[in-house]
């Protein structure tokens, strides 16, 4: 017996320390607000970031702390726990994001905010204390469907707004509240709000309803989502997913000590208490031990689900390989009636398969330069790869020298279809062109910071995005996309591969590219979505030589308006217009070190407040001579537009960093 409780008493012991561990969900801090290594400020930070890791054992799970006098070293902290975890929790969870926020994810910036599951830390060199802050946004959500969704919307929307009044008018000063209510006779369904505890009611009240209002939006019908605010959070599963705070109930009133006693056949005292006290130790950890195995099993299932930083998991080739004959059929043996478009491998088709479901069957040329390795490359990637901005890999077929890729079918074709057609580019009003801005930065952020694996796609252009009903944006073809380590940061290769306007000046002339050269591709694409403009077919005799070079000469002579196509000047924000040329220059200057990253490209986009630095003159290949010295034939994807791709993408994403 002692043996045994030994060994259940370890076991429990590497559980509840295993589930202590503080499980990470997102960051951002903007590489626009850096400061010098030994300044004032960071003297001001260190002391506030040590403040907050000794005061992470207070019972309220907040405390925030201002450090330094003078503005602007002045760093303002807090960090809020949430509030059923145990106050050791909460002390590792801070602990663990200040180590990660200056050492790691946010080292030599002056802003930052990082999220876990159990705590938040946020810091800036800006006074933030009792304000609501609703930007940035994050949305993460569980990509399975919910089998009801008109009974839970109701059953969720009016717990929600149960406990968005308690958290209003908790009296413990927490602004923390949590509920579980029936869905349906076999589930329930699990909700959690929380404020930090530095806003009034009514400011608390209104952070909520905004974090709510979101969810319709993002993520619903889905089993499992929550909304992060830098002031205000809210959560739901169908899975326990807090601990619960309501108080114990009171134990029964003791009764009067009887005196033992030993008759015929009975038992003495001394011989019970040895045989239940064992029992009932025994009974208690087994308890314990199959609670803590039913949490650590809910959590790795939500792991595996939620929508954010969650990789797709192929267990097998075979789940998601078609068979030609399937194929063929779908598509009408490859019929031309059924061709949607011609990409730089191969053509495009429309496909239907036996259940009704459509289809978008890529299949690569038998001569293009795209041979096994590129195709599982691309197999790989997109499969793994899932947020709403990035197409959805549904399959793909290898038999003989066929080499197929099976997508969900959508009716809008690509990005180059609308802007560049002059019957069809009126169809981008400047909010939807503002829209695919931001989704297409949402979607490389994904691949550079947000999955598991870094992604580096080295051709992104404008008919590599595709369009979906709602005209949102899905990142596609990864055929040339390079993986990387957590840690590496650029590669050299002998074999350019892109498209000429498109490829940064340092990957042209010299192969060497990083996140960097998708910052530039993106800088491009985004001067194309305002201007209506190829940048590979510019022609502006008397204006500049190029795209890139007519934007900075009216930028330089203060008269950015006038890049914008005439299609859109009939109504648009001149502010946002004006942000978005100024962050496209930023993007294409020729330093890959002057080039903002794409989590700051996504500040720029949702935050008016962040300040962006002057750009510098952009690259320019007709400057450099980059383009006239390097062989035509190194540049191996496809050059032609005349022809889109329409691929289908479901709404199935797992990360979104909303704007503004």
């Amino acid at each position: 017996m002692p043996t045994l409780l030994l060994l259940c008493m370890l076991v429990l012991l590497n559980c509840l320390a295993t589930e202590s561990a503080p499980g990470y969900l997102y960051h951002i801090c903007p590489n626009t607000t850096t400061f010098n290594p030994n300044s004032s400020y960071e003297t001001n930070l260190n002391f506030a970031l040590s403040s907050l890791s000794s005061n992470a054992t207070r019972d309220t799970g907040f405390y925030n702390v201002t450090a330094g006098r003078t503005p602007p070293d002045v760093a303002y902290g807090l960090f809020l726990c949430r509030g059923d975890v145990t106050s050791q929790v909460c002390q590792d969870c801070v602990a663990t994001a200040v180590n990660e926020t200056v050492r790691q994810r946010c080292r030599g910036f002056k802003q930052a905010i990082i999220w876990y599951d159990e705590c938040m830390l946020r810091y800036s060199n800006e006074s933030f204390f009792s304000q609501v802050s609703e930007s940035p946004r994050v949305s993460m959500w569980n990509t399975q469907n919910i089998t009801e969704p008109d009974q839970f919307n109701q059953v969720l929307g009016d717990t929600l707004d149960s406990i968005r009044t308690q958290a209003v008018n908790d009296q413990s000063g927490k602004k923390f509240a949590t509920k579980e209510e029936n869905f349906t006779g076999f589930q329930r369904v699990y909700s959690l709000v929380q404020c930090t505890p530095d806003l009034s009611p009514d400011q608390c009240d209104r952070c909520l309803i905004g974090t709510i209002a979101i969810l319709p939006d993002c993520c619903g019908g889905k089993q499992g989502a929550r909304v992060l605010f830098p002031s205000c959070n809210v959560r739901y599963e169908l899975y326990p997913f807090y601990q619960s705070v309501a108080a114990p109930p009171s134990p029964p009133p003791a009764r009067p000590s009887e005196p033992s006693t030993e008759g015929k056949g009975g038992i003495s005292s001394k011989t019970i208490v040895i045989i239940v006290v064992p029992t009932f130790v025994s009974v208690v950890i087994f308890s314990i031990l199959c609670y803590c195995f039913i949490r650590r099993c809910a959590k790795k299932r939500y792991d595996t689900l939620e929508a954010e930083n969650v990789e797709f998991n192929i267990t097998t080739e075979q789940s998601l390989q078609f068979d030609l004959a399937t194929i063929q059929a779908a598509t009408n043996n490859f019929s031309d009636h059924n061709k949607i478009g011609e990409g730089g491998f191969g053509a495009v088709y429309k496909g239907t398969l036996s259940s009704g479901q459509e289809i978008a069957i890529k299949r690569l040329s038998k001569s293009s330069g795209q041979g096994a390795v590129e195709f599982k490359n691309e197999v790989v990637l997109v499969a793994k790869l899932q947020h709403r901005n990035l197409v959805r890999l549904l399959g793909f077929c290898l038999e003989g020298e066929e080499k197929i890729l099976v997508y969900e079918y959508v009716p809008n074709k690509s990005l180059d279809y609308f802007l560049f057609d002059p019957d069809k580019r009126g169809q981008l009003d400047w909010s939807r062109r503002y829209k695919i801005i931001g989704g297409i930065a949402r979607g490389i952020l994904y691949l550079h910071e947000d999955s598991r694996l870094r992604v580096i796609h080295r051709d992104l252009k404008a008919s590599n995005v595709l369009l979906d009903g709602d005209m949102n944006p899905k990142i596609s073809d990864f055929g040339m996309a390079r993986i990387f380590g957590v840690d590496q940061t650029q590669g050299n290769t002998n074999r350019v591969v892109g498209t000429y306007g498109y490829m940064s000046p340092e990957y042209a002339m010299h192969g060497r590219f990083s996140v960097k050269s998708d910052v530039y591709s993106f800088g491009v694409l985004v001067l194309e979505i305002i201007s209506g403009k190829r940048s590979n077919c510019f022609h502006e005799s008397d204006q500049a030589e190029d795209l890139l070079s007519y934007a900075w000469k009216l930028w330089r002579n203060d008269t950015p308006l006038e890049f914008m196509g005439p299609t859109t000047r009939n109504s648009f924000s001149k502010n946002e217009v004006i942000r978005c040329i100024h962050m496209g220059l930023l993007c294409v200057q020729e330093d890959p070190d002057d080039r903002p990253s794409m989590a700051s490209v996504v500040l720029m986009l949702s935050s008016y407040s962040v300040t962006l630095p002057l750009p510098q003159q952009p690259a320019s290949f007709s400057r450099t001579g980059a383009l006239s010295d390097f062989p035509i034939m190194a540049l191996e994807s496809d050059q032609s537009a005349s022809k889109s791709m329409t691929w289908s993408v479901n709404e199935a994403s797992i990360t979104d960093l909303y704007p503004r």
